[in-house]
């Protein structure tokens, strides 16, 4: 499954740079393990490259980093088709 369409490609470019690691961020896409542990919070992309907040195990594991796209579909990664854009701050996996 592609975890990208064309309408999020679309968002992410209006979006673009958001310059920080801030809780004011705008999470556009979250994609999550169906099988386990993970959750990625996408607020920016470009090409393959998205930049947001992991939270793979919680806690001190937790952290903002880029991953690729690509690898999020090679590991079965899935996209939340019911995600509304939001504040990091109103991320329950970003105050736990």
């Amino acid at each position: 499954m592609k975890l990208m369409t064309k309408k999020l490609e679309k968002r992410f470019n209006q979006v673009g740079c958001q310059n920080g690691k801030d809780e004011d961020t705008i999470v556009i896409a979250h994609f999550f393990n169906p099988y386990g542990a993970g959750d990625w919070y996408a607020t920016e992309k470009v090409n393959d490259i998205c930049f947001g907040y992991v939270s793979i195990l919680g806690g001190d594991n937790d952290e903002w980093r880029y991953f690729l796209i690509t690898e999020l579909e090679e590991n079965k990664i899935e996209r939340d088709l019911y995600w509304v854009e939001k504040p990091l701050k109103e991320v329950d996996k970003y105050h736990k």
